[in-house]
């Protein structure tokens, strides 16, 4: 496992302390728990996800290239690679097989299976949630009629859900 997987796992805690708030919540009848919570959860999760993709890059950087480093290749690679992150954002499919294509030769949405989930499945179902994420951050919903953006069940999917992903993608990293 790579130091990025442990990392990540400390960080999506925190998004199911969270949920865990809003559960606690819920058991006091006169108290209604704050959608906010799980808003908040949902980014929380979208975030590990973020910076797990980040981290692991510049670890499997760091460890492929490391005979490189210091010279002027390695300068220009490291160069790039930073600049890339910079700019990497909202994850997606697309986004993420980009990247791991540009520095590694591998697309590592292929690696993307477990139990009877297929690559094709995983790719569609992170974006979705990459979108759901997008609302959470960029629309404020003030309407109370309105249903929540996320209810607790697919949280819980959603948090599940990277859980594997970040497990199949370590895994693959560790085969390179």
């Amino acid at each position: 496992m790579t130091d990025s997987y442990h990392s990540f796992n400390r960080a999506i805690a925190e998004a199911k302390d969270l949920l865990d708030c809003y559960d606690k919540l819920n058991h006091h009848p006169e108290i209604i728990p704050p959608d906010a919570l799980k808003k908040a959860s949902l980014i929380l999760t979208l975030t590990s996800w973020e910076t797990y993709v980040e981290d692991v890059v510049t670890e499997l950087f760091n460890n492929k290239f490391s005979l490189v480093k210091g010279s002027s290749l390695g300068n220009f690679a490291e160069k790039q690679l930073k600049e890339r992150l910079k700019q990497f954002h909202n994850p997606d499919s697309r986004k993420t097989k980009h990247l791991f294509e540009e520095f590694f030769e591998v697309d590592i949405t292929e690696h993307w299976h477990w139990n009877n989930v297929l690559p094709k499945n995983a790719r569609t179902q992170l974006n979705k949630w990459i979108s759901i994420r997008g609302d959470a951050v960029h629309r404020a919903e003030v309407d109370p009629t309105k249903p929540h953006l996320i209810k607790k069940e697919e949280l819980i999917k959603c948090i599940r859900f990277f859980e594997e992903l970040v497990k199949a993608t370590d895994a693959a990293v560790n085969k390179l």
